[in-house]
Formats: structure tokens, sequence, C-alpha cells
């Protein structure tokens, strides 16, 4: 989600070759990317992915998933009109094009309509003047109709909660509809909410985890608190996101470093090496802007973190609990 934005698209191809040598296949994108979102940028990534599917003629050696951006402000300048019908047929149709396919493997719903407790905010307050009504079901539909028309194969949430989540579950099911195969979170050592109520429904229901921010924009390869973050690191060029940057959050980020340090891993490879060990993660979704931090993340998969190391995580998650929800 940084390239267009702080990486180039000669940068994004060259990840995107090393990665697929190593044995990844899954790339994720969003017609939002990249970030920080704005009118000027919007698409940026997908085009860059296009790019490399049509120079590399290799489209049915990876597994392409996309999302439609969810409403508000912050999006605003891409449509209003959210997941209806002709909102979703807009978004998809754009997609294919800067993708430069005829189809997406996994098409997912960026964040709910609904006002809900997202990014960064740790409890659910109601508002009973919310205007939005219950469309789940029509949601599925239009989703059906996409996935008949051969332009999306499977569809997954976002930044979902588990009402949102079992919802899309009890439409499936009662009226025959199309089945919400993942769900794609923030999940980290320093952002464990998923642990609660979605890891339950993740598992009951088999809906992989598509974990986004493992690294949590960095944070959790020790450069900040270590001080050797470059000045194109992502938080100085976009300090605006700080929902890992808390004391809580540094604190705990420096007791994972050291429980890294005297295990002899980094701290970037215990934090994937984490992720990558829960029964309910299917993809570890891994966004590094440079090629020596993806070489590093890839390698995470053959590191297993110990009982004795988990204990250790474990511990200081019980004094710490989720610093960055």
């Amino acid at each position: 989600m940084t390239w267009g934005n702080q990486n180039t698209e000669a940068e994004g191809h060259e990840q995107l070759d090393y990665a697929l040598e190593q044995g990844v296949n899954f790339i994720d994108t969003a017609e939002l990317y990249p970030v920080p979102a704005t009118a000027e940028t919007s698409g940026r990534t997908s085009t860059i992915i296009g790019n490399w599917l049509h120079k590399r003629n290799n489209r049915d050696k990876v597994i392409l998933a996309s999302k439609i951006a969810g409403p508000g402000d912050y999006t605003a300048h891409i449509r209003t009109n959210g997941f209806s019908k002709e909102g979703l047929n807009d978004a998809i149709t754009k997609e294919l094009k800067r993708l430069q396919t005829d189809y997406i493997d996994l098409y997912q719903l960026h964040w709910p309509e609904r006002q809900t407790n997202t990014f960064g905010v740790r409890d659910y307050n109601h508002n009973p003047t919310d205007g939005w009504k219950d469309n789940f079901n029509e949601v599925l539909h239009s989703l059906k109709e996409q996935i008949k028309a051969g332009k999306i194969r499977h569809i997954g949430m976002s930044n979902e909660k588990a009402w949102g989540a079992m919802r899309y579950i009890e439409e499936s099911r009662t009226h025959d509809l199309p089945r919400m195969c993942t769900i794609q979170n923030a999940y980290s050592l320093i952002n464990r909410v998923f642990e609660g109520d979605m890891a339950e429904v993740a598992l009951r229901e088999n809906i992989g985890l598509l974990t986004y921010s493992p690294m949590a924009f960095g944070v959790l390869s020790g450069k900040y608190i270590k001080g050797t973050a470059g000045e194109d690191a992502r938080l100085k060029l976009f300090p605006r996101f700080a929902r890992y940057s808390s004391e809580q959050s540094t604190e705990a980020t420096r007791r994972y470093l050291k429980i890294a340090e005297d295990n002899n891993i980094t701290l970037a490879q215990m934090s994937l090496a984490f992720v990558n060990q829960q029964p309910f993660v299917t993809s570890n979704i891994i966004g590094a802007s440079k090629m020596e931090q993806l070489k590093e993340n890839i390698d995470s998969i053959n590191v297993t973190l110990s009982k004795e190391i988990l204990n250790q995580i474990n511990a200081v998650h019980a004094v710490i609990p989720n610093p960055a929800p």
C-alpha cells in the first residue's frame, strides 16, 4: 500500500519478482492505495501491480486480492454510494482495468459501512443516530452477480467485527448466497484484539485471517527504539499514522525487542513468526518498502518460536495487553 507514493513502480516490480521467486503467490491491494489516500494517487498501487502482471505475463501464477473502499470523508474522492450495487460494479470495473485482468480472485469490503469501532478505536460506542440500514443481504446479492459475471471469484471482509462477520454468515446460510471466506484485520504483537471474539468466529466458521500490519508500520522492527530509522521511514514521512506509536506500544515493543535479542533473532522475524504460528491465520500480509526488509520478512517463515519464547511474549502481553488496538 506504499507503491505509488513511498515506493516507485520499479521498486514495486523488483519486490514482486523476488517475492514470487521465494514462493509468495498472494498479492493484496485496494482501490484506495497508496496511503495516505488522495484523489491524485488513488489506484496507483493497483496500476503498478497490473503493469507487472502484463509485463511478466504471469497472472496464473498469483492469487490476486483487492478491496472496495468503505464510505466516509476519507474516501469521498472515490465514491459516495458505498457498497451499493452501483458502487460495487463501479469499483470492480475500474480495478479490473487497473490490474489488467478480467477477474479478481478475492474481493473484499475494506471496512464496514455502519459506524463501529475500527482503526484503533478500542471499544464500541453505539450511535443511535447512525443512518446505516442493515444491507448485508443486498451486498451479498450484488457480489453474487459479480461472481456470476466472472469478474470476482471469492469474497472477504476487512476491518470487520464479530457481529458483522456473523451477519454475513447468517445471510449466506439462510439465502444460499456467496460466503465470506476471509477477513483482513490488523494483528500483531501489540494488537491481538482479534484473539477475542473474532478468533472463535474465524476458527469455528472457517474464515481465514489475512493479517495486515503484522509489523505495526515498522514499529516492530525496533528501528524507532534503536534510532536507526531512516528519514524515508513510513512514520517519519507520515507521522499522522500514530496507531502503533503510543507510550504503551513503545514500552511493549522495547520488551519484545529484548526477548528477540536474548534469543538471537531479529524483532522483525520474531514478530512475523508469532503471527505465522497462529491457527486462525491464512496469510501474513507483509508490506516492506525496501528489498532488505522484504528478504528479512520472507525469511521469517523459517523461524519457529519455541514454547519458552511464546511464554515470554505472553508475559509481556499480560502486563501490556493490546496497546495499539
